[in-house]
């Protein structure tokens, strides 16, 4: 299963871990993903999506739709 968010598709990004004394490391970013059921009222019913908190708090103020429509995706996409 890919670390990417279902509606932003935001994935991990990577770069350098530096230190105190200026080493470098590489390292990940991981987004912060989560399981949520998102209710559809179009079509009365939930879906469980593995999406981003940022897309979630997204969703909370313009709602789904609005935010497919925004990102460019259509409702087939995410189900």
């Amino acid at each position: 299963m890919s670390r990417k968010c279902k509606l932003t598709g935001i994935g991990p990004m990577s770069g350098n871990k530096v230190s105190h004394a200026n080493n470098k490391t590489r390292r990940r970013w991981l987004p912060n993903l989560q399981w949520k059921h998102v209710y559809i009222p179009e079509l009365d019913r939930t879906v469980r999506i593995r999406l981003t908190t940022r897309a979630l708090r997204t969703i909370d103020k313009k709602g789904l739709l609005a935010f497919l429509r925004d990102e460019g995706l259509k409702l087939k996409d995410i189900l």
